[in-house]
């Protein structure tokens, strides 16, 4: 797809997930392969993730994507790729902060643990708790991933049932953890559709 071949550095493809509409699924749910992403022109994560992998394959990378696994929110996919030994990520999401991750993290744990402070649901609590082994989508081939024109749900049920590793202690995970008003506020930045947020009394600071 000569598309992808123009999108010839992980910013470029970033830049285009930011550029095209956030998809919410508004005539239900969807998993968009990457040729329908170029046609439609909108992504959800997993949908930007996948597409994300796509293009760093075009640029001879390994195909990745991992699950960040979350409680009482959505997962989040992201796409990683490596620079020099070092891993960064590339992301689409509702929220601000959980998308770009720059070439510096030296291990994938590293990595995902840059989105735990970013990584809330609508009542503003913390709620990362871990992430999947990297999954490499050339195992998907065979359905021909990158340019079908069905909906990718394989890849939903795979995703979901390889192993995850916890990312923070026991402890830590059985209380709530709340974010900073003002962090919660500028996460909405460009939230698409009608924000929701909570009202009145609220466990944030």
């Amino acid at each position: 797809m000569r598309a992808l071949r123009a999108l010839s550095t992980p910013e470029k493809i970033q830049r285009f997930l930011d550029e095209i509409p956030y998809n919410l699924e508004k005539n239900g749910e969807t998993v968009r392969s990457p040729r329908r992403v170029l046609h439609d022109r909108t992504a959800h994560c997993f949908e930007g993730a996948i597409f994300a992998a796509a293009a760093l394959r075009v640029r001879g990378e390994r195909p990745l994507i991992v699950d960040l696994a979350s409680v009482r929110d959505d997962d989040h996919v992201i796409a990683p790729y490596r620079v020099r030994g070092q891993w960064g990520a590339i992301a689409t999401s509702k929220f601000a902060g959980i998308r770009f991750r720059e070439p510096v993290y030296r291990t994938l744990r590293e990595l995902v643990l840059s989105y735990f402070e970013d990584y809330y649901n609508d009542a503003g609590e913390k709620t990362l708790r871990g992430y999947s082994r990297p999954v490499d989508l050339s195992r998907f081939d065979r359905i021909g991933w990158m340019t079908t024109a069905s909906e990718l749900w394989p890849l939903t049920e795979y995703l979901y049932r390889v192993p995850h590793v916890a990312l923070v202690p026991q402890g830590y995970a059985r209380g709530r953890h709340w974010m900073d008003r003002r962090l919660y506020e500028a996460g909405y930045y460009g939230y698409p559709g009608t924000r929701h947020m909570r009202r009145g009394r609220t466990p944030l600071g």
